[in-house]
């Protein structure tokens, strides 16, 4: 890979963070002596100042899903249907977080992966705030240099023929389709505001991002920078990953009726947000979660979140 790419992924991620989201991921660490190998901090809370009774976003990244677990069944879901994700509480403040392998990682930051939630999220700003070792490190950043390449080799294709777009509109584009790919309760045009929030950002990594597809293909320095699929090929990778992303986001809501602290709550907290209802938890779901879990995932395809 390019140093150019890396050294940007590399730089950013090691900018300063919040000292309190800091702190935190390394209690997050401590709570995997066996497995953990980094800890990510990404999303909204990167941006703000004031961290209080906001939920932080974490990514746990471990050796191996069996190290990382005392009971096995959470590391079949964790590798069946990764990742997991789970609640943390440290000095005042609240997070969630999604635990992954460091080989699932790198699959979801490529084109290989089957969805978009992992390498949609790493095209953006992350911060690594604790790595287990040196190797660790350039692991992360390896995977996450991978992300912005996997966005716009995508999203090239679905430009409007016979236009030369330039690389902002390509990553707002790029956004628009992953949000589509996915259940988000953002406002719409969320996907441009955060090109638009730093637009010097996204111009260098996108730039740095096509050097890399060029160097894959193996174009010149001056040769154009296409992708490796046709728009037809394109448009239908794109349906599947809008299929496939939004079943999966609710295989994961069910799933965190389990791992989830109060999941239950959760998953209606997260419903209300999707499909705009107002849904309150009665004492039987709390009592049989996987059953109430069933009977609230129909409001979302009600709410139009699904379709």
């Amino acid at each position: 890979m390019p140093d150019r790419l890396r050294s940007l992924v590399a730089q950013e991620l090691a900018m300063p963070a919040d000292p309190r989201a800091a702190a935190m991921a390394v209690g997050l660490a401590a709570r995997y002596p066996q497995a953990a190998r980094a800890v990510l901090f990404y999303g909204s809370c990167l941006r703000e100042e004031n961290l209080d009774g906001r939920m932080l976003d974490f990514y746990l990244i471990v050796s191996a899903y069996r190290a990382a677990y005392a009971k096995k069944w959470l590391a079949t879901a964790n590798r069946l249907v990764p990742p997991n994700v789970f609640p943390f509480e440290h000095r005042g403040l609240i997070a969630k977080y999604a635990v992954l392998s460091e080989a699932d990682f790198a699959r979801l930051c490529s084109l290989e992966a089957d969805n978009v939630s992992v390498w949609a999220r790493f095209a953006q700003p992350s911060r690594l705030l604790w790595a287990a070792d040196d190797l660790a490190r350039q692991r992360a950043v390896a995977a996450i240099a991978s992300a912005a390449p996997t966005l716009l080799e995508l999203t090239m294709p679905m430009m409007p023929p016979g236009t030369a777009p330039g690389i902002l509109e390509m990553w707002k584009t790029g956004f628009t389709l992953t949000y589509n790919a996915e259940l988000r309760a953002e406002r719409k045009g969320r996907s441009f505001s955060i090109v638009d929030g730093d637009p010097a950002r996204y111009e260098h990594f996108g730039l740095a991002a096509l050097e890399e597809i060029a160097r894959r293909r193996g174009v010149g320095p001056h040769g154009e920078v296409t992708s490796i699929l046709a728009p037809d090929q394109a448009a239908r990778r794109w349906r599947t990953l809008q299929r496939r992303g939004k079943w999966l986001s609710v295989v994961r809501l069910a799933k965190a009726s389990f791992t989830y602290t109060g999941g239950i709550d959760y998953l209606a907290w997260k419903i209300n947000r999707h499909a705009g209802t107002a849904i309150e938890i009665k004492p039987w779901q709390r009592r049989w979660p996987l059953i109430g879990a069933l009977t609230l995932l129909p409001r979302l395809f009600r709410g139009g979140a699904i379709r």
